[in-house]
């Protein structure tokens, strides 16, 4: 067996068998702990109050020699042994003179055996004095009713009576015999708890034995061997668990008993195999266990006293802060749940009436009081001096935390908010109380202020109902202050009784309204109720928009509804007595007539989308503008009252006052002039109020706009057998359709105007790029676009517009290829710009820049030896539109590399004997040396320097060409002047005078 399993929890079942040995007993001590055991084991209740006589067993008897030596004193024991002593030499010398023939020596021979028989009985007497002495300690105690009442004094007088020492070995095993006896009886059997004063018994009953720690150690590690050989015995479930839980009380309170010295006074771990956590849970649990039944006596009205008393019990029992402020929380809380439980208990009932709702109230102020005086107690000065854990209740981790009992809380929350509002006011100290039992119950803010406001609405609404019927608000001289006045008594939001005002005056509508229309009386009521109320202007009319709206609603519906046929003169009679008598505004009922037409309108519009072909769509958007003609223009005009034949002087004014330049917008477009309005057919004009104007993205209106101008431009398609297809040519009544359908869409003039220009752009682009697919416009085909622009209806202007972006591009690519393969010159570009052309737009600035690098670079390689700096740097970027500083750089970088070449170039030339050629390489230097002036130029034969020199000087250059080449051909004066006097002799290397050449 495993000793340690002895620490396991109650509730585990030992999962091995005993294999360890039993521990071993001193022979000496095996019979009296087997006779321990057997009286222990039979005794199965604790003697704390008052152990019974058996528990140290019967008085033992004293053999005859024990009686002898229990009747003498310790010097009368003495004496009489040396009495014995001399009496047998003298005896033994008597006997050996008389039988030895009176020898001297016979009768010393019979002194010596007699004086050692003597002195063995001598021996015998004093050795059983410590036995004596054990026993009669133990007949001492027994007697004892009370074991309690023993004292120090009595064991030592024993002791002393038989002049023997507690170090002597029988007196002490007796007194460990004793000791552990009456722990064995102290500690509880099985599962009964500790009693909590074991420690303080054991310690005094030790102090009265004398006995030392280290033998008092000695007995609780016995008693710990007792135990593990009754687990062996026991074998059963039960027997375990029993022996376990004593197992675990005997380290609680051994512990405890030696205090600090129980560390190395009782070796658990070495012993039994015990681990160090398995003694601090063993400590622990039977703490926790001592501090639980501590406090079972504390109550609701716990006293200072008692968080005393708490505190020195926890230290006592050696239990740590964290769980004793765990435990009193969780008893607190236990206390709160009975209350809460009764409480629920009567609100659930049946049979509840109002007493029992006094209870329910009466349970919780109990809760409340508990917990300001936890929190009084938390507050005070001395707190520290009691029990952890004082402070507010909190029902986390017990019965009612958790959402299935939340609607219980909530219950009882609900029922403290009415009882704080049954006075019809709202106290103070009831409003704190509220917010302890808020967070007493774990209710979260918004939960418990959506319960306060239901409740209070409720308060509110009946104290406003008896002002109302009283008369006293009315009577009031300001009414605001009044309702204000109110909502301060009841602790209520200002803006939560404006909603409750709302909602009054939106039933009172209800009702009044209910026969289809407002009377003037009922006007009366309603004003009269709005000041009462205080209700805002806005609000008033938002609620009769929404109430007398949906009454107005309907009606629109159903004239809507009857469609084009079925709208006749008993529907505008209803539409007219719903507009008037319902007393809604103008723009409220276009409002709401509007939403319900424009909801016609887009299923019309869906299935003109849908349909498979323009003329499909057509049709359906056509059915949409007699709908709009015929339905909703006498809709519109009911609801305002007028007469659909005559069109409002505002509309007329619009329709009629148009200026200069809208009348030449209009007359730009032969499909334009034909949707113009005019004042022929203002009588025929459609309401133009409600529109899709918001309903639908520009694009998609002008799509659906385009879409039937298309069909008023082609005609209606229709495909006969064989593949063939008719078109019917269209009317200009179509053109008439087309203008209501933009007044619908919510087209603006300039829009429609924008639609028909792009189409008829779009149709001349179309034909025009095919007339001028090459780019170049001609006299013929001139004539064929303006004859295409006729045909068209697009004005002269737009015409020109489009044949002038059409050119435009296709020259733009031409120049692009032009510049692209090197084939423009910087001539080319300003007669280009000189005709008005575009040279930004038609060739890209990359290209700029390399026609800009071409320029250049053929004036470096142009062999006059000209460089115009004014012409290079700002004529050229100019009229290329580049940017002049980044030109010149491009222009010293092309000098620099061009410098170094041309000398080479020369050189190869003057070796080929090219003097021509190799002038011009000289010239091209000395352009590139103007641009970027240079040093001296190095070669590495200096005759081939005088060779350039010297061709070059019979070129005839002008002076200052010829000392600017000396100076960049690092020739000194007088070597120039030697081949300057050459000039008219031969060539350098060539085949006549190459033997005359100095060098």
């Amino acid at each position: 067996m495993n000793p340690s399993l002895l620490l396991l929890p109650t509730n585990q079942p030992p999962t091995t068998t005993f294999i360890n040995p039993t521990p071993k007993i001193h022979p000496k001590r095996r019979r009296n702990y087997r006779l321990l055991s057997t009286t222990i084991r039979s005794s199965s209740t604790s003697v704390l109050d008052k152990p019974k006589p058996d528990v140290f067993g019967g008085k033992k008897e004293l053999t005859t020699i024990q009686s002898l030596v229990d009747a003498m004193s310790p010097p009368v024991r003495i004496a009489t042994s040396a009495l014995v002593f001399a009496g047998a030499i003298a005896a033994g010398y008597g006997l050996g003179v008389r039988f030895g023939g009176g020898s001297r020596n016979a009768g010393l021979g019979g002194a010596i055996a007699l004086g050692a028989a003597g002195a063995g009985a001598a021996y015998a007497l004093n050795s059983c004095v410590p036995e004596v002495a054990a026993i009669n300690l133990h007949n001492y105690v027994a007697d004892f009713e009370d074991p309690d009442a023993l004292n120090k004094q009595d064991i030592e007088a024993i002791a002393n009576k038989y002049g023997v020492s507690k170090q002597n070995e029988a007196f002490n095993m007796e007194l460990r015999d004793i000791y552990c006896r009456y722990v064995s009886a102290v500690l509880p059997t099985g599962t009964e708890e500790l009693r909590g004063n074991e420690v303080d018994t054991i310690i005094k009953f030790k102090n009265a034995l004398g006995i030392d720690d280290p033998d008092a150690a000695d007995m609780h590690m016995e008693i710990g061997r007792r135990i593990f050989r009754q687990r062996l015995e026991t074998g059963d479930r039960d027997g375990d668990m029993e022996q376990r839980r004593a197992f675990q009380k005997l380290i609680y309170v051994s512990t405890l008993v030696f205090g600090e010295a129980s560390a190395f006074l009782l070796p658990w771990k070495r012993v039994f195999k015990v681990t160090d956590s398995q003694v601090e849970v063993a400590i622990r649990d039977n703490a926790q266990r001592l501090y639980a039944s501590k406090l079972k006596s504390v109550g609701r009205d716990i006293d200072v006293n008692q968080l005393v008393s708490l505190r020195e019990a926890q230290l006592a029992y050696r239990l740590s802060d964290e769980l004793a402020d765990e435990m009193f929380k969780e008893h607190a809380r236990k206390l709160v749940e009975e209350n809460i439980s009764i409480a629920v208990g009567i609100l659930k009932s049946r049979t509840r009436a109002t007493r029992e709702t006094t209870r329910v109230i009466e349970e919780l102020h109990k809760i409340l009081s508990f917990n300001n005086l936890l929190i009084s107690l938390k507050n005070r000065a001395d707190a520290s001096r009691f029990a952890p854990g004082i402070g507010p209740i909190s029902l986390v981790g017990g019965e009612y935390d958790g959402d299935r009992k939340m609607d219980d809380l909530k219950l009882l929350y609900r029922a403290y908010v009415t009882d704080s509002l049954s006075s019809g006011r709202m106290e103070e100290d009831k409003l704190a109380a509220l917010n302890q039992l808020r967070n007493i119950f774990g209710l979260g803010r918004r939960e418990a202020e959506t319960m306060t406001l239901d409740v209070t609405s409720k308060v509110y609404r009946k104290r406003l109902a008896q002002a109302v019927t009283s008369g006293e608000l009315e009577a009031a001289d300001s009414k605001a202050a009044y309702l204000q006045n109110l909502c301060e008594e009841l602790y209520f939001d200002p803006q939560k009784a404006l909603e409750i005002h709302e909602e009054i005056y939106r039933q009172k509508l209800q009702q009044l309204v209910a026969d289809g229309e407002l009377g003037d009386e009922d006007m009366k009521a309603l004003e009269r109720l709005q000041v009462m109320l205080c209700v805002p202007k806005q609000t008033v009319e938002a609620a009769h928009a929404d109430i007398c709206g949906s009454l107005f609603e309907k009606v629109v519906k159903e004239a809507i509804a009857a469609g084009i046929d079925g709208y006749d003169a008993e529907i505008q009679k209803s539409v007219r007595k719903a507009a008037y008598g319902l007393r809604l505004t103008r723009e409220v009922a276009m409002t709401i007539a509007s939403k319900a037409v424009r909801k016609i309108f887009i299923s019309y519009i869906q299935r003109a989308r849908g349909a498979g072909s323009r003329t499909e769509s057509a049709k359906e958007l056509k059915k949409m503008i007699a709908f709009n003609s015929l339905v909703v223009s006498q809709l519109v005009a009911d609801i305002k009252g007028e007469s659909s034949d005559t069109p409002p002087e505002e509309i007329r004014k619009e329709q009629v006052e148009q200026t200069d330049e809208e009348d030449e917008e209009w007359e730009s477009l032969q499909s334009l002039r034909k949707v113009k309005p005019s004042k022929v057919n203002l009588r025929k004009e459609i309401q133009t109020e409600i529109t899709l104007k918001d309903d639908l993205p520009e694009r998609d209106r002008t799509d659906l706009y385009k879409t039937y101008l298309l069909f008023c431009l082609t005609g209606q398609v229709t495909k006969i057998p064989f593949g063939a297809q008719i078109t019917t040519k269209k009317d200009d009544s179509e053109y008439v359709l087309l203008s209501q359908l933009g007044s619908i869409l919510g087209l603006t003039d300039k829009e429609i105007v924008e639609v028909h220009r792009s189409l008829a752009e779009q149709a001349f682009r179309q034909q025009a790029e095919v007339i001028l697919a090459d780019g170049q416009l001609t006299k013929v085909r001139m004539e064929q676009l303006n004859e295409l622009q006729k045909n068209v209806g697009l004005p002269p202007q737009y015409a020109q517009n489009i044949i002038k972006s059409i050119t435009t591009t296709k020259l733009a690519a031409a120049l692009e290829t032009a510049v692209g393969q090197g084939r423009l010159s910087i001539k080319e570009i300003r007669e280009l710009k000189e005709s008005s052309v575009d040279i930004n737009t038609m060739i890209s600035e990359s290209l700029r820049e390399n026609l800009f690098k071409k320029t250049v670079d053929n004036i470096f390689s142009s062999g006059t030896g000209e460089f115009d700096e004014a012409e290079v740097y700002e004529n050229i970027p100019k009229d290329l539109n580049i940017n002049a500083d980044k030109a010149k750089k491009v222009v010293h970088e092309l000098a620099r590399s061009r410098l170094s070449n041309s000398l080479i170039q020369a050189v190869s030339l003057l070796r080929q004997r090219n003097h021509k050629a190799l002038v011009s390489s000289l010239n091209d230097l000395l352009a590139c040396d103007k641009a970027v002036p240079s040093t001296p130029l190095s070669w590495e034969v200096p005759e081939e320097l005088a060779d350039l020199f010297i061709t070059y000087v019979k070129s005839d250059p002008p002076s200052e060409k010829l000392s600017r080449l000396q100076y960049l051909l690092d020739l000194s004066d007088s070597t120039a002047e030697t081949l300057r006097a050459m000039k008219d002799k031969a060539l350098p290397n060539g085949a006549a005078g190459e033997e005359e050449f100095v060098f």
